[in-house]
């Protein structure tokens, strides 16, 4: 599996946002857009761990998943009352037409996020000393890591969304990868490209 270009397209959305975000915002979008460059700022302080490009820091994990939690759920769907989009803006009207789906993403942020600061203490997935994957040695299940399990965050096991004690068992790359790909899956239905 391989997960750079997700992890890409999220640390350089989040800087675009990042750079926009000011661009004369006030009140509840500027909130909201500082929302969203502090978790694009987690993205970009876990990224090279997750690629091998830096050590393994379990610390900046849960403190990557806090801030993730901490925007999540009910704190993210708040930024969003109805009649705050247009420009300075770059949330699309989706986000109050698929007012369902836009707040099932923010709730499931919250999960994964739980679920990744309990993965934090599993290190990455990678082949160890003796040759055994940290899932196995951990108890976990390979079939949770499928391309098809992870697509869009909303992992599947056993016909229903996976739940944080599960997500927690994964090594911490797997978790971190759901987390950015409801990420994306939300900047893409929910937020209009950067200029």
């Amino acid at each position: 599996m391989k997960k750079t270009p997700v992890f890409a397209a999220i640390v350089a959305s989040s800087t675009a946002l990042a750079a926009f975000a000011h661009g004369g915002a006030t009140g509840i979008v500027k909130e909201r857009m500082d929302a969203m460059a502090d978790m694009g700022k987690a993205v970009k302080a876990v990224t090279p761990m997750m690629r091998g490009e830096a050590a393994y820091d379990v610390d900046v994990i849960r403190q990557a998943a806090a801030t993730f939690s901490r925007h999540a759920g009910d704190s993210m769907t708040q930024l969003f009352p109805e009649g705050s989009g247009g420009a300075p803006s770059e949330a699309k009207e989706t986000v109050w037409s698929q007012w369902e789906e836009f707040s099932d993403m923010a709730e499931r942020l919250g999960v994964l996020a739980d679920g990744l600061a309990g993965a934090a203490d599993n290190g990455l997935m990678a082949a160890s000393d003796d040759g055994s994957s940290p899932g196995a040695m951990m108890g976990g299940d390979a079939s949770m890591m499928s391309n098809s399990a992870m697509m869009g965050g909303g992992a599947m096991m056993g016909g229903g969304m996976m739940t944080a004690e599960q997500i927690a068992g994964m090594p911490a790359d797997g978790a971190f990868t759901m987390v950015t790909q409801v990420c994306s899956a939300c900047h893409t239905k929910f937020r209009t490209e950067s200029q």
